[in-house]
């Protein structure tokens, strides 16, 4: 009896509800995986219909349309000779389950649901799925006639074959303090399979990759890990990282980013490897489950006889990807998604000079970098993507320049508060990347939209510098950038129009993390748009990442974006210079605010608990005063511009502190912005005695809050 075993998992880019193209990219990876030997393979969650088809599985013909591509994936000649592994939801008893489906030469073996749930971050399975909360324990699934007459398990179970023993996890089981793998692993599961959608965060995949590993760590076994990739509909970028590893190494990676839409991986690996290192560990009996795992014995080897000479697949060292690049490419991959997929010709960039549009106008270009890489290294759809979006079924880019200037405009909107320098750097950075750059003055259309407030109310508004109120300031300022975003839409719509060429035009925003928290930001100015690539990074990460594209890229135009304060240059000049700038009008610095903004979202901090960890962490620069009234700033900021975030454009996540209103951060938008009750707790915590250690540092006392509740 041979000993080794060729299993394949992949990495998919599949897309909600796109039934055919799903289809397709399923038998594609199962191909692949049969012509390298493999005898099981495993796919993501949810991949027939998708993962991001929402309140879509609420309809019956989710369902339907589900069963009808398992039906084409049973009947294909491809799907013969190797154990497939496909997730689709499927209802049984009248719930609604987050199902794995494996299948042998057309006949059903079993239908494993999901047991733990995935319901945080951007996650929301309880809306549409129930978990299977029996482990252990299998019922009879009726077929529909459309598959076949017959009944199969359904249910916590595992596969045995002749030669070993197989058992499924789901996503976030891997997650849960009690994976399914463990006590699976003590009753003898050799192999452990995870099907996962697991989107995109900077600095994630390390955790990932750690609990793969961690899996087989203790007690062995092979681990394989699939996951979805690309843009299925949403905010959200799969982001791949297809593994295989053994006794707790890693000895087969996929990529994190790619423009590959199919990634299968492929390893051999000797089964004696498992039961040695298990021989060494588990030499007595451990506690674990009462009830036995139940098991599905199957005749059929995963093995194949004679295989001595085969070579098994060896520990390799991951390499991970820095946060900067992880920017370079995730929001660019999601970005090429969107597009070839939204049947428009291209983006339109208002392109300001500051860090936060060249960040974007940068992920741009590096969409373009990895089109035209792909393109070199034969990737025949990338190519056809490519001829479809520009209108030309004969192009074929040269370079990422002459791409961007096909793919990408960039636009200057001038004012009279617009500064030489900012006009001379949005300039440069275009011409580096190679966009098609547009300058254009909008002070004709500024001032006739005041003057028809003026002719109506008779009073013309100015600005703080010229006499007038904040209210005629911030006014003053909102116009401005109300009009840059219906430019930036007409040009949108008009400009390929002008240029003799088919299609419109995407328009990109360009607000960070940061901004939409506080609220810094016009609501329907430029950061109105159809998508946002920058919307979940912070100002901190994305200066870092300007820093890496100068010098990855190329591109010195960056340096001096780096080095000029951030400014919205919406408030008139001071000699010719900026006279506005970003932090001084928030009241705080970015990395001040990254800071609180993390305690708010990840640490679950309010005003009292924020103050109450922060005079610790800035004790050394701040007063408790100062502590107090930074954290009281910034949520009345906060709650007076929550409101903004209900319109915010859609953005890429990225950042595991977003503020984005649709599923990931869910608060009110109408606040009591006093914060009366908080903000007196604080102020109570500021009576308390006030010892100064001799290093400037603050002590507070502990004390019994002195509220009195009668």
């Amino acid at each position: 009896m041979g000993r080794k075993v060729t299993l394949a998992t992949c990495s998919l880019n599949q897309w909600a509800l796109d039934f055919q193209g799903n289809l397709s990219r399923v038998l594609k990876s199962i191909e692949v995986a049969k012509s390298k030997g493999a005898r099981y393979r495993l796919g993501p969650e949810l991949e027939i219909c998708g993962y991001g088809c929402a309140d879509h599985f609420y309809e019956s013909d989710t369902l339907l349309h589900s069963l009808q591509v398992l039906k084409e994936l049973m009947q294909s000649p491809i799907t013969t000779d190797i154990i497939c592994d496909v997730g689709m939801p499927i209802m049984h008893h009248n719930v609604r389950y987050n199902c794995r489906v494996l299948f042998l030469n057309k006949k059903i073996l079993l239908i494993r649901p999901k047991m733990l749930l995935a319901n945080y971050g951007n996650n929301r399975e309880f809306r549409w799925f129930s978990p299977w909360t029996q482990p252990r324990h299998v019922e009879d699934y009726f077929l529909p006639r459309m598959i076949q007459e017959a009944t199969v398990p359904f249910g916590d179970c595992v596969l045995s074959t002749i030669d070993t023993c197989l058992g499924s996890e789901i996503c976030a089981e891997m997650w849960n303090p009690r994976s399914p793998h463990i006590d699976m692993g003590l009753d003898g599961v050799e192999i452990f399979t995870n099907s996962s959608a697991s989107y995109h965060e900077l600095r994630k995949a390390e955790q990932r990759v750690m609990l793969v590993r961690s899996a087989t760590n203790k007690s062995g076994g092979i681990y394989l890990f699939a996951n979805q990739k690309g843009c299925d509909g949403d905010r959200l970028y799969y982001d791949g990282c297809a593994m295989i590893a053994i006794n707790g190494e890693i000895v087969a990676q996929g990529a994190q980013f790619t423009m590959d839409d199919v990634e299968v991986l492929v390893a051999t690996l000797d089964l004696e490897d498992i039961r040695s290192y298990r021989g060494e560990r588990s030499c007595k009996p451990i506690l674990h489950y009462s009830m036995k795992i139940l098991i599905l014995k199957l005749d059929f080897m995963l093995s194949v006889g004679e295989d001595v000479s085969l070579p098994t697949n060896q520990p390799i060292r991951w390499r991970f990807h820095t946060p900067e690049e992880e920017i370079s490419l995730g929001p660019a991959c999601w970005l090429w998604d969107y597009l070839r997929r939204s049947g428009q010709a291209g983006f339109l960039l208002p392109l300001s000079g500051g860090v936060d549009s060249s960040s974007t106008a940068c992920i741009v270009y590096s969409m373009c970098v990895l089109l035209c890489q792909a393109i070199r290294d034969d990737n025949h759809q990338v190519l056809e993507d490519v001829q479809r979006v520009v209108g030309d079924t004969s192009y074929r880019p040269e370079d990422p320049q002459e791409l961007c200037g096909h793919l990408f405009t960039t636009c200057y909107m001038a004012t009279e508060n617009s500064s030489e320098s900012t006009y001379s750097r949005a300039r440069e950075l275009a011409s580096q990347i190679g966009s098609y750059h547009i300058n254009l003055n909008i002070d004709m259309a500024v001032k006739g939209i005041l003057g028809i407030f003026s002719m109506v109310m008779g009073k013309v508004p100015q600005f703080r510098v010229n006499g007038g109120c904040a209210r005629e300031n911030l006014a003053l300022q909102n116009i401005q950038a109300r009009v840059r975003m219906v430019l930036a839409y007409l040009f949108a719509q008009l400009s390929l129009w002008a240029r003799g060429r088919p299609g419109g035009l995407l328009v990109l925003g360009s607000a960070n993390v940061d901004e939409s928290l506080t609220g810094y930001f016009t609501k329907y100015d430029c950061s109105s748009a159809d998508i946002n690539p920058i919307g979940g990074i912070s100002k901190t990460d994305l200066k870092s990442f300007l820093q890496f594209c100068t010098d990855h890229f190329h591109l010195p135009a960056l340096r001096s974006v780096i080095a000029a304060p951030p400014t919205a240059e919406l408030e008139p000049l001071a000699n010719g210079q900026v006279s506005q700038t970003d932090e001084a009008d928030m009241g705080m610095t970015y990395s001040e605010l990254s800071l609180i903004g993390r305690l708010r979202k990840i640490s679950k901090c309010g005003p009292y608990s924020m103050f109450c960890k922060l005079i610790h962490t800035w004790g050394e620069s701040c007063s408790p005063s100062q502590v107090a009234a930074k954290v009281k700033h910034f949520f009345r900021m906060y709650s007076v511009n929550r409101h903004k975030m209900t319109t915010v454009t859609p953005s890429y996540h990225a950042e595991n502190y977003s503020p984005d209103d649709n599923r990931f951060d869910l608060r009110p938008f109408l606040y009591n912005t006093r914060w009366s009750w908080q903000f007196r707790c604080i102020d109570d915590q500021m009576d308390i005695e006030v010892y100064r250690k001799p290093n400037h540092q603050y002590l507070f006392l502990t004390h019994v809050s002195h509220y009195n509740t009668n």
